[in-house]
C-alpha cells in the first residue's frame, strides 16, 4: 500500500543532503501531515501557486526561506520512521489545495484518499470469495491484466490468465524502439497498491516501464498461461467455451467469466501506401522494432510525427547518416522541464525513506495532469475564434504552445509554417517536446511536411510530388485502437460475433466494460476508455477493475449469469456522445484517431476521471440481467 510505514530514517548527514532536493510543495505537505499543522502551507512558508507542468520545486520562496524551511523540515523528520494516521478526506483536499495554490473540489476527496495508499481501495476491501465462486479467465497480461489478476487473486477465485507473448507488459513488452517512453509522470504511472519509489526519471522510458510490470506482477505470475492466445469464445447458456492457440495447438477451456484486458494499442497500424511492400530496404512498425538492422550510416526514413515518432527520431538522429521524417500534420506540441530530467539521488531517498513524501508528491500529480485540463477541451459556443481555439482557456494554451515554438526555432523561422498546426489545440493527442524542435534543427535531418504517396524502390515519393531516396524505412503510424478485441471471435447469447455487432471501428460497451448479449464477458481498457486529457491510465484501470470486482461478487452471492440491459448500455452511449460533442474531439475540422468512419469518438472518455471513479464505484444490480431474461 502506501508509505505511510517508511523504512529506516535516514542518517542525519543523508537527511541534510535529501532535503536540498526535496520538491518544497511536498516536502510542507510531509511536515502538516507529520506534525499534524497545516500552518506549514498557511504561514510564511506558504507555497506560490503551481502552474502548468512545473513541479514549483521551490515553491516561490525566496532563498533564505528555502533555507529555513530544510533546517526546519530536518528537526522535525531526523529519526521519523513512519507517519501518523491518515488524515481524513475533508483535510486530504484541503492540505493539497493550499499545497497547489488553488480550490480542489471536495467529490475528489475520497478518490485521492485511496489514490494515494491512505486507505485501501474499497474494491480490494471485503471478504475473499474462494475458489467455488466463478471460474475466470482473463485475456491479456499488459497492466490491465495484470490488476485484474491481483484483484482475482485476492478475491481467492479459481482463474487464469492467458498471454500471446512470452513475458508480460503488452504494448511496454512490444514497443522498445529507440527513446520509447511514457507522457506520464513515473509516480503516477503505478497502481496505487503497488507503488515503485525508486524511480530513475521523472517520466520513464520503456526498460524502466517494462521492469516495474515484471516486479508487479511476479506474485501472480504462476497463473498466467504464456505464448497462448484465444481463438474464440462461444456462450453456452450457462458458460463460456474458450478455444486457445498455444505453443502445442488449440485446445478448449470452459469458465463461467471471461475478461478482455488486451487494450487498444497492441495491432500495429500500417498505412497503404502503394508500393509499400517492394521497398528494398529493412521497413518496419515502431512496434516491431528491427533490432538486428544497424543504422549507422544509413538513408532513414519516418513516416509520421506522432508519440512514437517525436521519441524515436531524437535517438537515431546523430546514429543515421541522414534522418528524413515524412509529416502529413504538425502537432501541437508541450514544453515540460520534467520530461527529460532524472531523479537524482537526494530525491529517491525521500521518496524512499521519508514517511509520505511519495504519497504527498503522486497526489499533487494527480491534480496537476488528470482533470484540470478538462475545461480546456471543452468546447463554448460562444466563442468568437473557433478556427483557432474552442475557448478563452484553449486560446490561451495556444499561445503559449506558439511562443514554445517561435522561441525553439529562433534563427530557424523557415521551419515555422511546416511545424504549427492550424487547429486548436488538443484537437489531437498533445505532444510532449522531447527535444523535437532541437532535432529538426539538425544538418542532418530534415522535415517534409508532406504526406507520403507512393514508394518506388527505395524512393519516397510525397504527396507534393518530391521524390526522398531511403535505405530503411520506420512507420511511426500508430495503432489500429478502433478495431478491437480483433482477430477473436466471441460470439454471446444471440449466437451473432461481437465484431459483427461493432463493426470494424464502433465498439460500445455500458462504462467500457460490459456488453449486451455477452453475459458474463467484461472488458477493461474497452471502447471510451482511453483518456485524452492527461491523467494515468492505471487509475482508469483501478477504476474498471472494481466495477469487474462488484459484478463478481454479485455473480457468486445469486450464481446466476449477468448481462447489461441494451437499454442502459444505449442511454450510456447516448450520454456519452452528447458529451463528446461538447469536446474538441469533436469540433468542426477534427481528424484524430479517437474517431471512427462516421466521426464518432470510439476510444476516449468525455468524462473527467473523477467522474468515471464515482460511476464505477459499484455496480448498480438495476441495470443489469440474469442472462436470457
Amino acid at each position: 500500500m502506501s508509505d505511510v510505514a517508511a523504512p529506516a530514517p535516514l542518517a542525519d548527514a543523508d537527511l541534510r543532503d535529501a532535503l536540498d532536493g526535496a520538491n518544497l510543495p511536498t516536502l510542507l505537505l510531509v511536515l502538516a501531515h507529520v506534525t499534524g499543522d497545516d500552518g506549514w502551507l498557511t504561514g510564511r512558508f506558504r507555497p506560490s501557486r503551481t502552474r502548468a507542468l512545473d513541479d514549483n520545486d521551490t515553491a516561490g520562496l525566496d532563498p533564505q526561506r528555502r533555507h529555513e524551511l530544510r533546517e526546519a523540515a530536518f528537526a522535525v523528520l531526523r529519526g521519523v520512521r513512519e507517519a501518523p494516521p491518515p488524515p481524513d478526506d475533508a483535510r486530504i483536499v484541503a492540505m493539497l489545495s493550499a499545497s497547489l495554490g488553488e480550490e480542489i473540489p471536495p467529490e475528489y476527496a475520497e478518490p485521492m484518499a485511496e489514490d494515494g495508499g491512505f486507505r485501501e481501495p474499497a474494491w480490494l476491501r471485503g471478504p475473499a470469495i474462494g475458489p467455488d465462486g466463478p471460474r475466470v479467465l482473463v485475456i491479456g497480461a499488459g497492466a490491465s491484466g495484470i490488476c485484474m489478476a491481483h484483484a482475482l487473486r485476492r478475491l481467492e477465485l479459481d482463474f487464469s490468465v492467458v498471454e500471446r507473448n512470452a513475458d508480460v507488459g503488452g504494448t511496454w513488452l512490444e514497443n522498445t524502439y529507440p527513446g520509447a517512453g511514457v507522457d506520464t509522470p513515473s509516480h503516477l504511472y503505478s497502481f496505487s497498491f503497488g507503488p515503485r519509489p525508486s524511480w530513475s526519471r521523472y517520466y520513464p522510458k520503456q526498460p524502466e516501464i517494462i521492469t516495474y510490470l515484471r516486479d508487479f506482477a511476479a506474485p501472480v505470475r504462476d497463473a498466467i498461461t504464456f505464448g497462448t492466445s484465444v481463438v474464440s469464445a462461444v456462450w453456452t447458456g450457462t458458460s463460456w467455451d474458450v478455444v486457445l492457440r498455444g505453443p502445442d495447438g488449440e485446445e478448449q477451456r470452459t469458465v463461467d467469466v471471461v475478461v478482455s484486458c488486451v487494450g487498444q494499442f497492441n495491432q500495429p497500424a500500417t498505412p497503404a501506401i502503394p508500393g509499400l511492400d517492394t521497398f528494398p530496404g529493412p521497413a518496419f512498425h515502431t512496434a516491431r522494432w528491427r533490432h538486428d538492422v544497424d543504422l549507422r550510416g544509413k538513408r532513414v526514413g519516418v513516416v509520421g510525427t506522432g508519440a512514437s515518432s517525436m521519441q524515436v527520431v531524437p535517438e537515431i538522429a546523430g546514429e543515421a547518416a541522414s534522418v528524413t521524417v515524412f509529416q502529413r500534420s504538425p502537432q501541437w506540441i508541450t514544453p515540460n522541464g520534467n520530461y527529460l530530467r532524472r531523479i537524482d539521488d537526494r530525491v529517491r531517498r525521500l521518496m524512499e525513506h521519508v514517511p509520505g513524501y511519495r504519497t504527498w508528491y503522486r497526489l499533487r500529480l494527480m491534480w496537476m495532469l488528470q482533470d484540470k485540463l478538462h475545461p480546456t477541451l471543452r468546447r463554448d459556443p460562444d466563442w468568437p475564434h473557433p478556427e483557432r481555439s474552442i475557448n478563452a482557456l484553449n486560446d490561451k494554451h495556444r499561445r503559449f504552445f506558439t511562443a514554445h515554438v517561435d522561441a525553439q526555432l529562433e534563427g530557424a523561422e523557415h521551419l515555422r509554417d511546416a511545424v504549427l498546426p492550424d487547429y486548436p489545440p488538443y484537437g489531437k493527442r498533445i505532444l510532449i517536446d522531447n527535444d523535437w524542435f532541437t532535432t529538426i534543427r539538425r544538418g542532418d535531418v530534415e522535415l517534409v511536411p508532406s504526406g507520403v504517396a507512393a514508394v518506388e524502390g527505395s524512393t519516397v515519393v510525397t504527396q507534393n510530388g518530391r521524390r526522398h531516396d531511403v535505405d530503411v524505412l520506420v512507420l511511426a503510424t500508430g495503432f489500429s485502437s478502433r478495431r478491437m478485441l480483433f482477430p477473436m471471435d466471441v460470439r454471446g447469447r444471440s449466437g451473432v460475433p461481437l465484431r459483427e455487432q461493432w463493426g470494424t471501428d464502433d465498439a460500445r460497451a455500458h462504462l467500457g466494460v460490459a456488453v449486451p448479449d455477452f453475459p458474463n464477458f467484461f472488458l477493461v481498457y474497452g471502447p471510451n476508455t482511453n483518456l485524452g486529457h492527461g491523467g494515468s491510465t492505471f487509475f482508469h484501470t483501478e477504476a474498471q477493475t472494481g466495477y469487474v470486482v462488484g459484478l463478481l461478487r454479485e455473480l457468486a452471492a445469486h450464481k446466476e449469469p449477468l448481462e447489461v440491459r441494451q437499454e442502459v448500455c444505449d442511454a450510456y452511449n447516448a450520454r456519452l456522445d452528447a458529451a463528446h460533442e461538447q469536446m474538441i474531439w469533436t469540433h468542426p475540422g477534427m481528424t484524430t484517431y479517437y474517431r471512427n468512419a462516421a466521426g464518432r469518438v470510439v476510444t476516449t472518455t468525455p468524462w473527467r476521471l473523477v467522474d468515471y471513479w464515482h460511476m464505477t464505484r459499484r455496480p448498480d444490480t438495476a441495470d443489469f440481467r440474469p442472462a436470457g431474461q
